[in-house]
């Protein structure tokens, strides 16, 4: 025996247990003198039927033949689709509230013109460009808004 091999010897006497019991597979194989061509975990298997194992195979089958269908990774897909959806109305709802800022915007444009032409009637002509300039501003931020929240809901 080698000395890690002695040192967990005396600790499992000390213990009073058996040090290869305690030790997990690999340290046991390692040792012990059995059979060196063993099959690990780290070698490949003998398998070459596809991507499922045999042992997966087995399991589905089983699974199936107990109506048991639906398994972990299906309700998975559904708690996330609904979680996907959700996400997708609040964030259509957040970008859609831009348009209260063009309607303030616009507001804001309209009573100004308003309250200019009431000082000086002279220069309604050309606030009144203004206005619709500051109108359309106004109108294409909303817009952006708008197409950000429809992007949200619909795209993807």
């Amino acid at each position: 025996m080698n000395s890690i091999a002695q040192i967990a010897a005396r600790s499992a006497r000390l213990n009073g247990a058996s040090a290869l019991r305690q030790a997990n597979p690999i340290t046991r194989r390692a040792f012990t003198n059995g059979p060196t061509t063993s099959i690990t975990r780290f070698q490949p298997s003998a398998n070459k039927s596809g991507l499922l194992s045999n042992t997966m195979l087995r399991n589905a089958a089983s699974n199936f033949a107990r109506n048991q269908s639906r398994g972990v990774a299906t309700e998975t897909v559904a708690v996330g689709a609904a979680i996907l959806g959700a996400g997708k109305l609040i964030g259509a709802g957040a970008a859609a509230a831009g348009l209260i800022g063009a309607g303030t915007g616009i507001g804001t444009v309209f009573g100004s013109l308003i309250t200019g032409v009431a000082r000086n009637p002279a220069l309604r002509g050309q606030l009144f460009s203004y206005a619709i300039l500051g109108f359309a501003f106004a109108e294409a931020t909303g817009l952006f808004a708008l197409m950000v929240s429809f992007l949200i809901l619909f795209a993807v």
